[in-house]
This record gives structure tokens, C-alpha cells and sequence, in this order.
């Protein structure tokens, strides 16, 4: 069986790579697509080191940094790959990846951590965190979404299996592409973190700092929280705004190596998360820890943290992402925290691991083949 992978693009290691770091591992033989490839050498392991086979978007100006601005190309550039030598075809995809053209003698296998998010319901949230509200570039803008839409669906019909990263995004996939599919939860590197059962008096956030993840709102509730002390560990576009609203309980940290925001997670109290993902691998991260989480109960966290209507939780959860809702949470977790524990976290968060994703992503992959196998011998013999 010979295998390719294809990727959207190989820019940076994050959620997604994560997951085709174990993809690799399961099948190590197999070549790598990318539209494209900007992994610097000293950090290509996790691809094992592998030549990438890239499309002609690679060499278009400034496509390292600017390559999202080439989204109209992208359909046309996924499908100019020729996989026709491969027997198994893996997408790896959150864009376009998924849209390479396969025959009917090839099993197309889709890991889809989301439908093109800013095309579908997301859209109206992007155009206004782009400020393409109104004017030429909204318009335009809008114009190219609906092409890539029209694209998206067209396509899905290509691909033989969909795994949804959550059951979130399993109902995302039914609502656009009308397909099923198998949930297989992303790998967390819950053996990185190491478990931690005495906490100290302090609230902990961290993350990119753009708007969906709404860190500034975090920043603004515990304001109104003047005796809780909240360390905020991150950079982006929205770190001015949380600098503007910070009160002196809460300390912006900025940008830090791995170790000092492990070693924050393990001491926390809690952890606090107000973005609504598709999975969300910082909860879990905060788990293995041992540390509880204040999140928004939306999107893939109410599949990843046990609320208090559990018998054995490991966070609480907030309803809305506004301040007042945020400030309910924390004082409804400081009332509850005396039935959270921090082992049950940790062993809440073992049910992620890598070596469980592997398992059960050959085991998926391998059952779909022999199907595959046995569908096209019985075509072949009744021929």
C-alpha cells in the first residue's frame, strides 16, 4: 500500500501539525503534499525530516508570509498534485487539502479539523475582525468566500471516510457537506506536562492573542474581581487591548518559553479559556497538570473538560463570553473547587494521548482498507 499525506500548508508546528506528526508516525513510508513549505530545517522532525512536495504557490511572491492572501489559488493548486501512483490518499485538512483529485481505485481518507471555518459560518466573525465590513474589499472578499464554497462542497464528495476532530466538528461536517463521519480526538502530549496536586492563589491564561480567543474579556472580568490575581501568558494583535483593560491584580507576562508556562500551569488554580474551538489542546494540557478549567461552555471543551453536573468534574463552565458570565464562573468554581480533584483532571486528560490517537487512527485506516480491498474485488469478480 502506497500512501501520501496532504497537507494545507507547513508554516509553522501548531494543532494541526500535531496531528500529522502521528499520521507520519503510523505511516512513515508515506510521501508529504503541501501547497506549501516553510519549515525550517531544525525543526522538520516532526515530519521526519521528509522532502515536501509543494505547488506552485511555494514560489509566488512573498507566499511565506503572505500565502493565506493566494486563498483564491488554492483550489486550483491542490488539485494539480498527481497522486495517481498512491493506493491510500490522507488529507490532513482544515482548507483545501481535502480537494486533491483522487480515481476510483484510491481510498481517500479525510482528517477534517474543520470545513473551511471563515467561508461557512464564520464568515460574518471574519469579515468583521478583517474590517471588510463594507467597501470594494468586503464585496470582493465575499465574492471569493462564495467561490470557495461552491469548491468545498464539490469536492467532499471525493473523499471516501471523513474523521471529525470532535463531535463538534462531526455536526459541522453533516450541517455543510451533508457527510458522516468518525470522531478520533487529536493527540495532546499529556506525558509533557507533569502532574502537579498542590495549587497556588492565582488564575492562569494562555494563548495567542487574536480575537476569537477573547483573552482582553478574560482580562477585563478579573478586574472586577479585584482580590483574585490573574497571570496572562501570550502575544499577538490583541495584546494592547488586554494592557489597556488590565487592572494591578493582573500580570501580562507576554511571550514565554515552554518550561515557565508549564511550570505556571501545574501551579495554578485554574486555568481560564473563553475561546469556542473546534478541540482546544491548551484545557487538556491544563488538565494533565491536574489543573481545573473555567471555560466557555461551547464548541469542543464541553467534550474535553466534566462539568459540575458530573460526579467527578474537572471544570466549571461559563455560558456566555462576557465579563459578567466570566465573573460568575470564577466565584462559582472558588464555592465548588472542593469537588474537583486534581488526579481526576489528570486522568481525564490520559484519554488524549498520542499513543491512544495512534491506535485508533491504524485502526480506523486499516478497517476502511479492507473494506476498500473487498468492495473493489467484488466489483472486479461480478465485471
Amino acid at each position: 500500500m502506497k500512501v501520501a499525506v496532504i497537507h494545507d500548508w507547513l508554516v509553522t508546528y501548531a494543532g494541526a501539525e500535531r496531528v500529522l506528526k502521528e499520521i507520519i508516525a503510523c505511516y512513515p513510508s508515506a510521501d508529504i503534499f503541501s501547497l506549501v513549505d516553510f519549515i525550517p530545517a531544525a525543526k522538520r522532525n516532526f515530519i521526519l525530516n521528509k522532502n515536501v512536495k509543494t505547488s506552485f504557490i511555494q514560489k509566488l511572491p512573498m507566499a511565506e508570509t503572505k500565502y493565506r492572501n493566494y486563498l483564491l489559488l488554492m483550489p486550483l493548486a491542490i488539485e494539480q498534485f498527481d497522486l495517481s501512483e498512491y493506493d491510500l490518499v490522507i488529507s490532513s485538512s482544515h482548507a483545501v487539502a481535502k480537494g486533491v483529485l483522487v480515481g476510483p481505485d484510491q481510498l481517500h481518507i479525510c482528517m477534517c479539523y474543520s470545513p473551511i471555518r471563515y467561508a461557512w459560518d464564520l464568515q460574518h466573525q471574519y469579515l468583521r475582525e478583517s474590517n471588510l465590513v463594507c467597501g470594494f474589499k468586503a464585496w470582493l472578499a465575499r465574492w471569493v468566500l462564495h467561490k470557495i464554497r461552491l469548491w468545498d462542497v464539490r469536492t467532499a464528495f471525493s473523499v471516501d471516510e471523513f474523521i471529525g476532530i470532535s463531535h463538534f466538528i462531526s455536526r459541522r461536517i453533516e450541517k455543510v457537506y451533508r457527510r458522516e463521519s468518525t470522531v478520533i480526538y487529536p493527540p495532546v502530549d499529556v506525558s509533557g506536562f507533569a502532574f502537579k496536586a498542590e495549587k497556588e492563589e492565582f488564575y492562569l491564561t494562555a494563548s495567542r492573542m487574536v480575537p476569537y480567543k477573547k483573552i482582553p474579556l478574560i482580562v477585563e472580568a478579573f478586574t472586577k474581581l479585584p482580590g483574585k490575581r490573574l497571570i496572562v501568558i501570550g502575544e499577538g494583535p490583541e495584546f494592547d487591548k488586554c494592557k489597556a483593560v488590565a487592572g494591578p491584580n493582573v500580570e501580562l507576562m507576554g511571550w514565554q518559553p515552554f518550561d515557565v508556562l508549564k511550570d505556571h500551569m501545574q501551579r495554578a488554580k485554574a486555568f481560564i479559556f473563553a475561546a469556542e474551538e473546534d478541540f482546544g489542546i491548551a484545557p487538556l494540557e491544563a488538565q494533565a497538570c491536574g489543573t481545573p478549567v473555567i471555560a466557555f461552555g461551547k464548541g469542543a471543551a464541553l467534550e474535553t473538560i466534566r462539568g459540575l453536573q458530573f460526579d467527578s468534574p474537572t471544570g466549571v463552565f461559563f455560558t456566555e463570553q462576557a465579563i459578567a458570565s466570566i465573573v460568575d464562573a470564577v466565584l462559582l468554581f472558588e464555592q465548588e473547587q472542593h469537588r474537583i480533584s486534581p488526579y481526576v483532571c489528570r486522568k481525564n486528560a490520559m484519554r488524549f494521548s498520542p499513543e491512544r490517537f495512534r491506535r485508533e487512527f491504524t485502526s480506523f485506516v486499516d478497517a476502511k482498507w479492507s473494506l476498500f480491498l473487498d468492495h473493489r474485488s467484488l466489483f472486479t469478480n461480478n465485471a
